[in-house]
């Protein structure tokens, strides 16, 4: 880890977060010397992930939460955690948008930061279940001078069905909506991603949306920071096979993405400096 002492709050705590998945606990003492931070600082840091429910306290330490198959976050508990890494991802995965095409994405804070950077691509026709994205089109198509339409604004299509923790629409509703509709590329969030599992969600019902939404696109980009790879939900609803594109975060370890690399077609690594051999 760094050892730079004007590293931000935030990339503190992903250092802190990444150190405790990867080792499986840390202590404090050890955080102060890797961090040249202070034992206040390191035990603030600590105090703030652990109210996010990623680790656990323990006597002098931490240790990393074990989540159950069918635990799922809200939206404003997952919209805290990896914040640079997402914005790496929307970034890179924009750039793959092209003027005047479908587009659909998922629900989640990952494609929550996409959408943002999509505001710029001219004249898409966006399909979502997520509330959150929906808003943000929303409020941009109304954004242009005397509060009319933005030139060029996407076209928003907001599925309907029962809200989610995450705040995604999900049900019979949005799988019918879904199903009768098709998409140049779907950007799809993912609780969790592994060779075994495939795409993976604890909740069953967005698991069958997200199915409808990958039956649909013929392109499938999946946008998803580096924890996520290795992590199993309650329901798979696809596989790796199904997937065109993987885009995450140079956090990703040489490991995955050597194993990723083998099962998938296309992996884009977001922010990763060029002679990185990590």
């Amino acid at each position: 880890m760094s050892e730079n002492q004007n590293l931000l709050a935030e990339q503190r705590r992903a250092l802190i977060l990444d150190e405790v998945r990867r080792r499986g606990g840390v202590r404090v003492n050890e955080l102060t010397r890797r961090l040249n931070v202070s034992d206040m600082t390191v035990r603030r840091d600590l105090d703030a992930l652990a109210r996010q429910g990623v680790i656990e306290k323990v006597h002098g330490g931490a240790v990393p939460v074990v989540e159950a198959s069918t635990h799922e976050p809200g939206f404003e508990a997952k919209s805290a955690l990896e914040l640079t890494a997402k914005e790496d991802i929307a970034r890179a995965a924009a750039a793959m948008a092209v003027p005047g095409t479908a587009i659909a994405l998922s629900g989640g804070t990952t494609t929550y930061a996409l959408a943002q950077h999509l505001l710029d691509v001219p004249d898409l026709t966006v399909v979502t279940n997520s509330v959150r994205v929906a808003d943000v089109f929303h409020c941009a198509q109304h954004s242009g001078s005397a509060g009319g339409a933005r030139a060029g604004a996407a076209t928003v299509v907001l599925t309907g069905g029962v809200r989610t923790p995450s705040d995604s629409l999900v049900g019979p509703v949005a799988d019918q909506a879904i199903a009768s509709l098709h998409f140049d590329v779907l950007f799809l969030g993912v609780h969790g991603i592994s060779v075994e599992a495939g795409l993976s969600t604890p909740n069953l019902a967005e698991a069958e949306t997200n199915r409808r939404f990958v039956q649909s696109a013929r392109r499938v980009v999946v946008v998803a920071d580096h924890t996520k790879w290795g992590t199993v939900g309650l329901s798979s609803f696809a596989t790796l096979a199904q997937v065109d594109t993987f885009v995450t975060d140079a956090g990703l370890s040489a490991v995955a993405r050597e194993e990723i690399e083998e099962h998938l077609p296309s992996l884009l690594v977001a922010g990763r400096i060029a002679d990185d051999a990590s």
